[in-house]
C-alpha cells in the first residue's frame, strides 16, 4: 500500500518557514547591536562622575558600582541572545533541507520564550513539523540522503 501524496504547500510552508528563520535569526543578531549600543549609553551616563557633580542631590547608590553590576546582565544577554540566533539559524538551514526535525523542534520551543517574533515562529514551526504529512516529507528527505550517499 502506497502512502497518500504529499501535499506541495507543505513544501511551502516549510520553505516559508526557513525563511522567517533566517529573519528571526537576523533580528536577534541585529538585537545585539542595540544591545552595545544600550551599553554604550549606560556607560556613558552611569561611569561618568562628573555628570554626578552638578546634581542637587546624591544618587541613592553609586552609579559606577550600580553599572559595574549591571555589566554582566550586558554580557549573559548578549551571549544569550547570539546564541539563540545562531541556533534559529541552523534550525532554518535544517528545515530548508528537511533534516534533523526533533532539533527544529526543540530550537522551536525555546524560541517561544522570545516574545513577539520568536513566539509566533516558535508555534508554527511547532504546527507545521508535527504534521504527518510534513514527517513524511522529512523522511523522504532521509531515505534520499542515505541512498545518495550510498
Amino acid at each position: 500500500m502506497q502512502p497518500p501524496p504529499i501535499p506541495s504547500k507543505d513544501a511551502e510552508n516549510l520553505r516559508t518557514l526557513a525563511i522567517c528563520h533566517y529573519v528571526v535569526s537576523g533580528l536577534s543578531l541585529l538585537g545585539i547591536g542595540f544591545l552595545g549600543l544600550h551599553y554604550s549609553i549606560m556607560h556613558t551616563v552611569l561611569g561618568n562622575p562628573k555628570l554626578w557633580e552638578k546634581a542637587k542631590e546624591s544618587p541613592p547608590f553609586n552609579p559606577a558600582e550600580f553599572f559595574h553590576f549591571f555589566q554582566w546582565f550586558y554580557v549573559i544577554f548578549g551571549v544569550l541572545m547570539l546564541t539563540g540566533g545562531i541556533l534559529t539559524l541552523i534550525s532554518g538551514r535544517f528545515i530548508h533541507r528537511r533534516v534533523n526535525r526533533t532539533f527544529s523542534i526543540v530550537i522551536a520551543g525555546l524560541n517561544c520564550l522570545h516574545f513577539p517574533f520568536g513566539t509566533l515562529l516558535g508555534i508554527f514551526t511547532i504546527i507545521v513539523l508535527t504534521k504527518d504529512s510534513v514527517m513524511r516529507l522529512y523522511a523522504q528527505s532521509e531515505t534520499k540522503t542515505l541512498t545518495d550517499s550510498a
